[in-house]
């Protein structure tokens, strides 16, 4: 984010989901929950996200990345009310009321064998190579 200009602050504390407060270019403030995979997981969580909190509406946004997808890794961006739209949140147990998002799927290679992750089809609209989404888009009424 700093390498590519953004006025980024980071809270002293995260326990409200708040991993990066950036300040827009008109003057106004989104709030950033930042997840990512690494190379340790399997082709099958590679993209895969469980256990998130998200009662957060307007200026509120998921930066999800996976470092296994793609010669430099994956990135998606999403406003809590996509992100809330194509997750699915538990009904009940240890974790009722938090949600998940699985944005790949994993196939074997045709020529190896070997399962590799992808990114899920229905999700590539969120994908991104910079934070300009974040810079442009208006806020979402709350």
């Amino acid at each position: 984010m700093l390498r590519q200009g953004l006025d980024v602050y980071r809270p002293l504390v995260d326990d409200m989901g708040i991993d990066a407060i950036i300040r827009k270019r008109d003057g106004t403030f989104l709030e950033v929950q930042i997840k990512a995979r690494s190379n340790d997981t399997g082709p099958e969580n590679a993209a895969g996200f469980a256990g998130i909190k998200c009662e957060q509406s307007g200026n509120y946004w998921f930066v999800f990345y996976a470092s296994q997808i793609g010669e430099r890794g994956t990135m998606w961006l999403m406003t809590a009310e996509e992100f809330r739209e194509h997750a699915t949140q538990n009904k009940s147990g240890k974790y009722v009321g938090k949600w998940s998002l699985w944005l790949s799927g994993a196939r074997a290679n045709k020529e190896t064998g070997k399962r590799e992750a992808y990114p899920k089809k229905q999700f590539e609209k969120f994908i991104c190579n910079n934070f300009e989404r974040l810079l442009t888009e208006t806020e979402q009424p709350i």
